[in-house]
């Protein structure tokens, strides 16, 4: 994926490329501090993304993923907030490929609002595209969805895409003092094709 944006809707948010912004790594900053409590609740990123260093660190390694096609950071914008000279709208999530092997057909897929994006099913509406994108354009045989146990909101989300629960890694991630369980979640190619004809 180039440069673009993608509608998701008609209230006008979209969904447009981050790596980019590894240029404007204000705005991203700027995102994280907003929902820094609440995206931290599952979410380590707000621990990677501490200040402008950071956060141009982070998307620049974004930016390699894309350049090496293993990983993608897609952003979500909603139509309101101020003009930044070449978009409206306000960055409030992103949908990502953590990890994408195009050999093995494999790709983990991921995400995170700040509040001001929540209720709105805008991740929903985001992984859809680039699921989408994965399978009919990269050739992905299986997305998987890693996400806490107690995160119910991401489950929610993996259900909504047709995704089957694989299983769940007992007490496999280490997270601020804590263990917890991970639920592994997957929808294969000729699932998601088969749910696209059904709908």
């Amino acid at each position: 994926m180039t440069m673009y944006a993608i509608s998701l809707g008609d209230d006008g948010a979209e969904l447009r490329p981050v790596s980019y912004v590894y240029k404007r790594q204000e705005e991203f900053l700027a995102h994280i501090d907003r929902g820094r409590e609440f995206i931290g609740q599952h979410n380590a990123l707000p621990d990677v993304v501490t200040d402008l260093e950071s956060s141009r660190a982070f998307l620049q390694a974004y930016a390699e993923k894309a350049a090496s096609d293993t990983g993608r950071i897609h952003g979500i914008w909603t139509a309101d907030g101020p003009a930044d000279g070449t978009e409206n709208g306000t960055l409030v999530g992103a949908v990502i490929f953590r990890q994408m092997d195009v050999g093995q057909g494999t790709a983990e897929a991921g995400c995170w609002l700040e509040p001001a994006g929540v209720g709105k099913g805008l991740v929903t509406r985001a992984a859809r595209v680039i699921i989408d994108w994965a399978v009919e354009v990269r050739g992905i045989h299986r997305v998987d969805w890693w996400c806490s146990a107690d995160n119910t909101p991401s489950i929610a989300v993996a259900r909504r895409l047709g995704m089957t629960r694989d299983g769940v890694l007992r007490e496999s991630y280490l997270y601020r003092g804590k263990r917890h369980d991970e639920e592994i979640w997957s929808v294969l190619a000729p699932e998601w094709r088969a749910a696209k004809e059904a709908s």
